[in-house]
């Protein structure tokens, strides 16, 4: 959610104008993320969000809008794309394709414990379930194929341990993706980003409520297993060290099994996807470090990061069951 394309006041009162929203009193950029560039936009309807797409274009954001609408209207905490009178969601602002989201309440719970944890959890689930009879699929535009387009420019580019280690995980996760056991996954429309920084939390100290989940534009059909592997890799670890926290990654795969419990497959696999969760965030990480875009407002994060999550999961594989791991 860097700036890349500023926006006028003009441009963003034509678009609220389109969208019945009333007055632009202030346009203001926001400096989180590092994809797209976004907005708060205050105006007489009040707070709603502006983002322009730098890469996404009109073939692909259907999916991701839709998503987001679908969700919404099964009643999840997500934000709603405001429409135009004909119903439209997408649009263009400055030359690219441009949406408007309602802005959620509340504030970011950077220091989960368990509590927070069970709250993502199950909220994870009940988006999986809502997804069934969501009618658009579109591939994880950062999954597989992507890691194996990435990965060759950046090896000359990283030290040669790094590059042992990226090429042997690739090469790992390539021949799981290809094995029977990975077909037997449970599949459709997942978030893929969902971060600590991507949900809000609302309430007193201790009794936090999570009201909203966003930036849904890494979002793709992939397996719900990766889904979850990728909120166990930043909301139940140590940050400094890599390693995960039995009691908060229990606590956060028991409440999403409260909603939809785990296939056996699921269960078995899931050291294999907590580590192709790490070397996505790794290889991304990588390519914004050494192959940085312009932006007003950009901060790349450190790639070392989720290589020592990689390196940790290989070294100590985590099962929900516990049997599995003897």
């Amino acid at each position: 959610m860097a700036v890349y394309t500023p926006v006028s006041e003009q441009q963003a009162q034509a678009l609220l104008d389109r969208l019945g929203l009333g007055q632009l009193h202030q346009l203001s950029g926001i400096g989180a993320g590092i994809e797209n560039s976004n907005f708060f936009v205050d105006c007489t309807a009040g707070r709603v969000v502006l983002t322009l797409f730098e890469r996404l274009g009109p073939d692909q954001l259907p999916f991701y809008l839709g998503l987001m609408q679908h969700l919404a209207r099964k009643g999840l905490p997500v934000p709603a794309p405001r429409p135009d009178a004909q119903g439209d969601i997408l649009f263009e602002v400055a030359g690219k394709p441009a949406a408007v989201v309602s802005c959620l309440r509340g504030g970011h719970q950077l220091s989960p414990n368990t509590f927070h944890c069970e709250q993502l959890g199950r909220t994870l689930a009940q988006m999986h379930e809502a997804v069934v009879d969501f009618p658009l699929t579109q591939p994880n535009l950062r999954g597989l194929t992507w890691w194996q387009a990435t990965v060759p420019a950046l090896l000359p580019l990283l030290s040669a341990e790094a590059a042992t280690l990226l090429a042997d995980e690739l090469a790992f996760q390539t021949e799981l993706a290809a094995s029977p056991a990975f077909a037997q996954l449970p599949r459709g429309a997942i978030h893929a980003d969902l971060f600590r920084d991507n949900a809000m939390f609302e309430g007193l100290p201790g009794r936090e409520r999570l009201c909203g989940v966003f930036d849904f534009y890494f979002a793709g059909t992939d397996t719900f297993l990766f889904d979850l592997a990728v909120c166990l890799n930043d909301w139940a670890i140590d940050l400094a060290t890599g390693r995960l926290i039995d009691e908060r990654a229990t606590a956060l795969v028991q409440a999403y099994e409260s909603v939809r419990p785990l296939t056996a497959a699921e269960h078995r696999l899931l050291p294999a996807l907590l580590r192709a969760a790490a070397l996505r965030f790794w290889i991304s990480r990588l390519n914004d470090w050494y192959r940085p875009r312009d932006a007003q407002l950009l901060k790349p994060h450190d790639p070392t990061h989720f290589e020592r999550v990689l390196v940790e999961r290989r070294a100590n594989p985590w099962h929900a069951l516990k049997d599995l791991s003897q």
